[in-house]
């Protein structure tokens, strides 16, 4: 991506995390105690509209299908079924902080780099008398000031110094040495300074439960759950066998998942608290690559029905070497954020890893026994997993638009508006009294308000110039706005009696609608 494309994608992600507070979609959890990073609290508008997904998610996968059935797990998970999972001992990534700066970098993840190594033995200041003996080491690429090494340096050796008056750069640095290297990664690329060595950091939040909840005790031990599938596999037996099912089938959940991650970022992309809309799809054996490929189109249709265009999603087949080493066949749906193409959604063909990996670790019995062919086995699993929260940032990115209209007197100005599909946009109709000083006006609004409020979420406003309540409910993405005037009054004849203006979000056309087939019309566009 070239600066000017990268500059430009940063400002509008900019726009939208502003709308996204100013509007009461999305706030810093904390906020007012400085934040709580990696956390996040929905408003008004953003929790209609995240329950919105989810309940949309919900019809589709369950409530549409006769082989789906839902469940909600614990968020306090016992530690046996982490440990089988795998995640106990497992979960964890290799971890640096940087020297200089104390940013935490994944180990795996840091490019490889060539250049010069200054090394320092430590650092002094004549002037106070004040030394500090200390390894330290600075990488400056081909073609680089030395005196950047040097800068950096003593910037690391002032951290130690008492009295903060004393600028770094009087400091004088004691046993420069320098060394060529090749394709290192001790070094942080951002600023050349040296890392720690890699040390493998928990990513599970581990608490303990119980009265006598002892941090020593390992009994009292329990986590909050690092994602919802595992307490699908530990109920499976009970699912199948409560509800009659044939294979294929499936166990669907929504809920919350807990990941301690190092470096929350793009906004609400990457966070510690989320939650995941999740289905494991059981099956034999023989069924499981095809089902995976069946499930990546299931998908790829439900975004396109949420507002997101194939053409902008991306499907990356994770090739051998790469995948997870149970899976025989992973795709990842990906979305062209403004901060770059990441990861929506993982369709994953699991085996049967998990089901094994519990069956031999409780010792009870798992497996699946077919009536009609007498068979018992272990089923294999498809799973479609979904970030519940990486969906609404995809749905709110993909709808924001800034464009230019010209209005009633002519004059051109700039619209801000999300084009949010009406199946999930969080306020569905706006609902305005021409003026708000006309009480037959007033009276009749709030009727239609009462008519659809028991249906779907509607707003009411009689403040300011019609258009400019327009424009308000185009920034949160309400796709359409009724508008009660004097014609439908009778004013103008019983032809317009009973009738209302109805103005479409994305094109502004207007027609009129009898009253009476509102709610069938609104209703008819959320399905």
């Amino acid at each position: 991506m070239s600066d000017s494309a990268s500059e430009k994608n940063s400002v509008l992600m900019e726009k939208i995390v502003s709308l996204c507070k100013r509007r009461g979609f999305i706030f810093q959890s904390a906020e007012i105690y400085g934040g709580l990073n990696g956390c996040w609290d929905y408003g008004p508008l953003g929790a209609e509209l995240k329950r919105n997904l989810k309940d949309y998610w919900w019809r589709k996968n369950v409530q549409e299908r006769d082989d789906i059935l839902g469940m909600d797990g614990s968020i306090l998970t016992h530690q046996d079924v982490l440990k089988a999972s795998g995640h106990v001992g497992g979960f964890s990534d290799p971890m640096c902080d940087c020297l200089l700066s104390n940013a935490r970098l994944r180990a795996d993840q840091i490019e490889p780099q060539s250049g010069t190594v200054y090394h320092y033995s430590g650092a002094s200041h004549a002037e106070s008398d004040w030394s500090v003996e200390r390894e330290y080491a600075v990488l400056i690429g081909e073609g680089q000031d030395e005196n950047k090494a040097r800068k950096t340096a003593r910037l690391f050796f002032s951290k130690f110094l008492k009295d903060k008056q004393i600028s770094p750069k009087k400091l004088e640095l004691a046993g420069e040495r320098t060394e060529a290297v090749e394709d290192t990664t001790r070094f942080n690329p951002a600023n050349g300074s040296l890392l720690t060595e890699p040390r493998e950091f928990n990513l599970m939040f581990k608490t303990n439960m119980g009265a006598s909840s002892d941090e020593n005790d390992e009994s009292t031990v329990a986590y909050l759950r690092p994602e919802t599938a595992q307490t699908i596999f530990v109920q499976f037996k009970n699912v199948a066998e409560t509800n009659r099912v044939k294979l294929p089938f499936g166990i669907a959940q929504i809920g919350k998942s807990f990941r301690n991650e190092i470096n929350p970022r793009n906004y609400t992309f990457r966070s510690r608290e989320f939650e995941q809309m999740e289905i494991e799809f059981f099956c034999r054996p023989e069924e499981g690559l095809a089902l995976t490929d069946e499930w990546l189109e299931r998908r790829l249709v439900f975004y396109e029905e949420i507002g997101i265009p194939r053409e902008h999603l991306h499907i990356l087949d994770i090739p051998d070497g790469e995948r997870a080493h149970y899976s025989k066949k992973t795709y990842d749906i990906e979305y062209e954020f403004p901060f770059g193409i990441q990861e929506l959604e993982g369709v994953a063909y699991r085996g049967d890893y998990d089901l094994s990996k519990h069956i031999e670790h409780s010792g009870k019995p798992l497996e699946f026994f077919d009536d009609e062919t007498k068979e018992k086995f272990v089923p294999h699993v498809v799973e479609p997993s979904a970030g519940c929260d990486r969906t609404i940032l995809a749905v709110i990115c993909e709808a924001f638009e800034e464009e230019t209209v010209t209005d009633e007197k002519g004059k051109e100005e700039t619209r801000t508006v999300m084009h949010f599909s009406p199946r999930i946009a969080p306020v569905k109709a706006g609902i305005f009294p021409l003026l708000k000083n006309k009480p037959e006006l007033v009276e009749k609004a709030r009727e239609i308000q009462a008519q659809l409020a028991p249906f779907m979420n509607v707003f009411y406003d009689e403040a300011g110039a019609i258009g400019r309540r327009y424009r308000r409910q185009d920034e949160i993405g309400t796709p359409y706005c009724v508008t009660v005037d004097f014609e439908t009054l009778g004013e103008s004849g019983d032809d317009l009696k009973d009738t209302v203006t109805l103005r479409e979000r994305d094109s502004m056309k207007q027609e009129r609608i009898a009253i009476a087939d509102l709610r069938s019309f609104l209703l008819d566009k959320m399905v």
